[in-house]
């Protein structure tokens, strides 16, 4: 994370002096050139980044270090398609070095590659001067169905902990993993969803802008528009989002100085720097945030994190899905009681019986990952196999679809055709997308399962340049990813 490099590269240059470069999006070209020629004239020795730094021009490698290393963060979807986890590991065997992957709540792959021996496990078994971890309650939402008002999301045990932190002088967390004012905007006459003209998805309500925004393509449109099937301008504005949050604890403690971090405020260059210092210098009482705010930070004054809701990410249709909702839970978790004083955090949810809610609450990765592990096993998902996936994307929506079910047919031909060799391969699909258009594309896609990634790697090679009349549609974008991790 960009958001986390600064605190680190403030440590390093303690420690290290002038010896450091930094590598990330957020640099100017001219400051990213200048980074990458120190490197080159070897005036600096240790790169600090994001993902991109991976490919740091250094002659000679000695220690590679992924920190949190299952952030999906580290996997680009576009354009040059890599894991820069994975990376690591290639760079670190090529150089004949170490690569340190580092994470409080490790991915399902990596923890199985190290149980398995291909790794190894080293382990942390207290946090530093051995502090306690703090202690989780959670509270099931589904009591505050029949409020009105703030208590449908801020419970009265969140409201009364916030209040005595403050009285306390120290500082609160509170996350949702959702920006804008409103998720969902519903025309009340007609009862249609205001969608985004590009995108198969609902249009988000941001208050300061007072506009209706997609955050795919990023299209908008004034609030005081009328329904597109009705006419109507009786919009309703439904569901919540850290605007909301905002909004709603100035109006319960208009005396705390509350900021926000998410990626509308912190666009701006500088922006997350100073969100940072004002945390460290303690003008912030009440910081609500994304899952920017999640992982990494080191706040000694946070005693208290309230998860506004637990759930959001559970019920996406991808397998990763309760794996991903216990990392980021656990994380955001562990913000809390990282000074002298212990922290506590307020967990609510409508799912309080899910065992990744409740591995969260007792901050116990191995209890998650042996009921995950199970599953996965059950169904043949990594790290079991290994997965292709192909996505078609195309502006007409007759011939995307024709054109995926051609692809898929072509599949099984060359499956059949060579059962020896590719008989381990699953097809599955073609199928729409979960999301299926965005930015005027219409998405299919075809995944790709088998337990080896040899066979799987050839039968993708065979099926691209045997044919490669398949391949150059016009029209039509085909994107193979391997090992996907999103599958939306």
């Amino acid at each position: 994370e960009i958001a986390l490099i600064t605190q680190m590269e403030r440590r390093f240059r303690a420690r290290f002096g002038e010896r450091i470069a930094v590598l990330h999006s957020g640099l100017s070209a001219g400051e990213r050139y200048d980074q990458w020629s120190r490197i080159l004239q070897q005036k600096a020795d240790i790169a600090i980044g994001a993902r991109s730094a991976i490919f740091a021009p250094f002659p000679e490698v000695g220690l590679i270090i992924v920190d949190e290393e299952h952030d999906s963060s580290y996997k680009q979807e576009n354009n040059l398609r890599y894991n820069a986890r994975d990376l690591a590991v290639v760079r670190a065997k090529l150089n004949d070095c170490v690569a340190l992957l580092g994470s409080a709540t490790p991915s399902i792959q990596s923890c199985y590659n190290a149980l398995s021996k291909k790794f190894i496990q080293v382990n942390l078994q207290h946090r530093i001067e051995r502090r306690p971890l703090p202690a989780i309650k959670i509270v099931d939402l589904r009591e505050s169905l029949g409020y009105r008002g703030q208590q449908r999301f801020i419970a009265p045990l969140l409201q009364q902990a916030i209040k005595d932190t403050l009285d306390h002088r120290q500082q609160v967390l509170l996350f949702l993993n959702r920006r804008g004012f409103a998720n969902f905007a519903l025309c009340q006459s007609c009862g249609q969803p205001q969608r985004c003209k590009h995108c198969d998805i609902s249009l988000t309500y941001h208050q300061k802008a007072n506009a209706f925004k997609c955050h795919y393509c990023r299209f908008s449109r004034a609030a005081t528009s009328r329904c597109d099937i009705c006419g109507s301008s009786k919009i309703k504005k439904l569901g919540l989002g850290t605007e909301k949050i905002e909004t709603t604890v100035h109006k319960l403690f208009p005396d705390a100085r509350i900021a926000r971090m998410d990626r509308d405020t912190t666009a701006r260059k500088g922006a997350i720097v100073k969100l940072l210092k004002g945390l460290k210098d303690q003008t912030i009482d009440v910081l609500v945030g994304t899952q920017m705010v999640a992982k990494g930070h080191d706040f000694p004054n946070i005693t208290l994190v309230g998860i506004i809701c637990a759930d959001l990410s559970l019920s996406f249709p991808d397998f990763r899905a309760g794996e991903r909702t216990f990392q980021i839970l656990a994380q955001v978790a562990g913000r809390a009681g990282r000074g002298s004083f212990p922290g506590q955090v307020i967990l609510q949810t409508y799912n309080p019986d899910h065992f990744s809610i409740l591995a969260a609450r007792d901050q116990d990765f191995n209890s998650f990952y042996q009921q995950e592990i199970n599953f996965r096993k059950a169904l043949n998902y990594p790290p079991f196999s290994r997965m292709i996936q192909l996505k078609i994307s195309g502006k007409d929506p007759a011939l995307t679809q024709n054109y995926a079910q051609k692809l898929g047919d072509r599949c099984r031909t060359l499956k059949m055709s060579n059962s020896s060799v590719f008989g381990t391969v699953e097809i599955m699909g073609p199928i729409e997308s979960s999301l299926a258009k965005v930015a005027r594309r219409y998405r299919w896609q075809i995944l790709l399962k088998g337990s080896s990634a040899k066979p799987l790697h050839r039968f993708t090679r065979s099926l691209m340049f045997e044919n490669p009349t398949i391949f150059n549609r016009r029209g039509i974008n085909i994107a193979v990813d391997v090992d996907p991790f999103f599958m939306m």
